[in-house]
């Protein structure tokens, strides 16, 4: 039993000690040596401070800023430590409900505005956590922001083109607007 039991308990720790330390700090090091802001959390940093993620959606609520995907985690939305959809399909009357409230709050913040609602509005992502929204989105409430803060609808719009990222390598992803980094810029001095 010691001739089996030795070499099975050397094995193990020589092996726990490779994919438990050496390992994960090898792939850390390497991550922080070729992607520091990744392996960091992409982290958006103002004033010595992070202020958020460039991966993960926050709850902005002001009509003065721009307004990202609704947000299905719980118990707050963007809540990363809880990612999740909402799992309602198309034909929940609960997501047909949520929907219309989400319209009218829309409607109700920008009363003149008639243009159709971009879908990604007013859905939640499947993850709750999207931090990103159509240029379409951007420019659906750009007129409610630029009056609400006494820009120029141009200059807004201007922002909204600055902070579109394209598809990966043109063909790959959406065209999308991080909305954080939108934020960012409508609140720095100009």
């Amino acid at each position: 039993m010691k001739t089996i039991l030795r070499p099975a308990l050397v094995l193990f720790v020589l092996l726990s000690v490779i994919t438990g330390l050496v390992y994960p700090l090898a792939v850390t090091g390497a991550a922080q040596a070729v992607f520091p802001a990744e392996a960091a959390g992409s982290l958006v940093v103002r004033d010595s401070k992070p202020v958020g993620s460039t991966l993960i959606g926050q709850n902005f609520q002001d009509p003065k800023h721009f307004w990202g995907r609704p947000s299905a985690t719980a118990p707050m939305p963007y809540n990363a430590g809880a990612s999740s959809g909402s799992n309602q399909g198309p034909l929940n009357p609960a997501l047909t409900e949520a929907i219309k409230g989400r319209i009218e709050a829309l409607r109700a913040a920008d009363p003149g505005n008639t243009q159709p609602v971009p879908v990604d509005l007013v859905t939640a992502s499947a993850s709750g956590l999207d931090p990103h929204i159509s240029p379409a989105a951007a420019r659906y409430q750009a007129a409610r922001v630029a009056r609400l803060r006494g820009m120029p609808a141009d200059h807004v719009a201007r922002l909204i083109e600055d902070h579109t990222e394209t598809p990966l390598l043109g063909l790959l992803g959406e065209a999308r607007v991080n909305v954080l980094a939108l934020n960012l810029a409508l609140d720095a001095p100009r």
